[in-house]
């Protein structure tokens, strides 16, 4: 399940089915560097909050054109 938590910058991805919590990520993560290109400044950070939990955001600390991953415990 995608959820948006700030329109057109950070959305969320949950689920309890890896192959759905895959393709929705791959399409937040879609969404998120549109967002970002629209911007012109900033790249995507797609953090890792738990098995199935994971926030894609336009993040000013990722440089643009880049999509970078990080895990959060």
């Amino acid at each position: 399940m995608i959820t948006t938590t700030e329109a057109g910058r950070t959305y969320c991805v949950t689920g309890d089915k890896v192959p759905i919590v895959n393709a929705d990520l791959n399409a937040a993560v879609d969404l998120a560097q549109q967002d970002a290109i629209g911007e012109g400044e900033h790249g995507v950070l797609v953090t890792r909050h738990g098995p199935a939990c994971f926030t894609v955001a336009v993040s000013a600390e990722v440089p643009y054109g880049i999509t970078q991953e990080r895990e959060r415990a």
